[in-house]
């Protein structure tokens, strides 16, 4: 390809530049991104600064002060909410939720006595209004304009000089003399780098939805994440009731904060104690049960892992899970297969997580373990546990992140005992809470079964089960 001496190359994904042109960019990794851009004539001029430069002490930080949004799951990702003059991309699947989580805040900030403008580009006007209905969003100071031209939004916010303005969606706007169509690379980079110029000048917070590939990444270029202040990620399964939205950058705050929300018939609920989506509610456990403790971000939250073995009819027996990955958990079952003697070769085996929840944080490989170990020799514990530990592929058990905060959460919840690696910090006291720590996953299954399952503390039954399968030599 022939290359103009005046002319760059540069990668219209990620912005990374070459003198010379090629199929796929080295930065990203995007195939066919890099196209030919007119390289500025001459160098930019020098020019003499408005305002001098300050003392990093005279810089006043109340500037950067978040204002709450009256939704405090949000606020807590946000950290203390919306910054004046922050832009926020909120990116997720179609039908997730997005526009009733963004209606709920402009609800909020306009009954706080402050001007809000909605924009909606995808939807009528009617439409915003009957959700606002159904959610008992309507209050005075919050305005309403369909419109998908960028002069004219900009133009409203001339006219009505808002606090917030909220955008749904930046695919679906355009900017006329800007070559491309709505949600291309030129158009949505172009309508970005509008909102946050008039964002900044005017102080104002700006909340814009954006949707995602088929991968699960935010369209559109991805220039589009370094142009914005904070990008969150709205999560879950359109058919279940359990929302998260994640922080995957803030400028204001903690990048690894979660909030999490609960979609009902009245709009978006907030969810001030997830854990509890996420156990069953029976007074005693049953076979094929164990409590995971895992961290999203920093939030302790304990979740339900069910799992069910049957003999299989199958030459390859099935592997089905829902809610955990399937790569931990094949892993975790050739560990049990081959450390701890488990015969599953021959048997189909189901693992699944309580209330549709994904789990992600390896600290739930041992409750995988626990439950599928006691749903193939039908033990039932006498009491409610929790397990937490990453497995390792010969069987050791490692330890995990956090392990007091995990704890803690489960003595707040009424759990008081609990399978953790040898060598974990022990929590604060508990009254009544045992902690058992266990080098492998062997010695897992062997403390399940001595000292938390029916009959309790039958070391002879034990060794009848080990000489019936073999396991003696594995499990002492």
């Amino acid at each position: 390809m022939a290359k103009n001496p005046s002319t760059t190359l540069r990668c219209t994904e990620c912005g990374w530049t070459t003198p010379r042109w090629v199929g796929r960019c080295k930065e990203c990794q995007t195939w066919g991104s890099v196209a030919p851009v007119e390289a500025p004539a001459t160098a930019t001029p020098v020019q003499r600064p408005v305002a001098r430069a300050l003392s990093i002490a005279e810089v006043p930080a109340d500037e950067a002060a978040g204002v709450p949004t009256g939704i405090g799951e949000l606020d807590r990702v946000l950290g203390e909410g919306l910054v004046p003059g922050a832009v926020v991309l909120l990116a997720g699947e179609p039908g997730v939720g997005k526009s009733t989580l963004l209606l709920e805040v402009a609800s909020h900030w306009a009954r706080a006595g402050r001007r809000t403008l909605y924009v909606s580009a995808e939807e009528s006007a009617a439409q915003v209004r009957r959700r606002a209905d159904r959610t008992g969003a309507i209050t005075s100071d919050l305005l309403l304009a369909a419109e998908n031209d960028l002069g004219t939004i900009l133009g409203h916010i001339e006219d009505l000089s808002p606090s917030l303005l909220v955008l749904d969606s930046v695919q679906t706007v355009s900017a006329s003399g800007t070559d491309g169509i709505a949600g291309g690379v030129t158009q949505v980079r172009e309508v970005t780098n509008a909102l946050v110029r008039v964002a900044k000048r005017r102080g104002m917070a700006v909340l814009i939805i954006g949707h995602v590939t088929k991968e699960g990444s935010i369209a559109g270029p991805r220039t589009l994440e370094h142009l914005v202040d904070v990008v969150l990620s709205f999560e879950g399964d359109r058919h279940a009731g359990f929302r998260m939205v994640r922080a995957t950058k803030n400028r204001f705050g903690p990048a690894d904060e979660v909030g999490c929300f609960e979609m009902t018939e009245r709009g978006i609920d907030e969810v001030a104690d997830p854990s509890g989506l996420f156990t069953s509610s029976h007074a005693r456990p049953s076979a094929g049960t164990c409590v995971a403790a895992t961290l999203e971000g920093r939030r302790p939250m304990l979740t339900e892992i069910q799992a069910l073995v049957a003999p299989s009819a199958l030459q390859v027996p099935r592997r089905v899970t829902q809610g955990v990955e399937n790569g931990r958990v094949a892993m975790g079952l050739a560990v049990l297969e081959r450390r701890a003697r488990l015969k599953l070769h021959n048997q189909d085996v189901y693992v699944s997580t309580a209330g549709g929840v994904r789990v992600a944080d390896p600290a739930a490989d041992l409750a995988v373990a626990l439950a599928v170990a006691s749903a193939s020799q039908d033990w039932v514990p006498r009491q409610r546990i929790i397990a937490l530990g990453e497995i390792g592929l010969s069987g050791d058990l490692r330890r995990v992140a956090g392990t007091p905060r995990r704890l803690g959460e489960a003595a707040r919840l009424g759990f008081r005992a609990a399978i953790v690696p040898a060598g974990s910090e022990k929590m604060a006291k508990h009254a009544g809470f045992e902690v058992v720590e266990v080098a492998t996953v062997a010695d897992a299954l062997d403390a399940l079964y001595t000292r938390f399952t029916e009959p309790p503390n039958a070391a002879t039954d034990l060794r009848a089960w080990q000489r019936a399968r073999g396991q003696e030599a594995a499990i002492s």
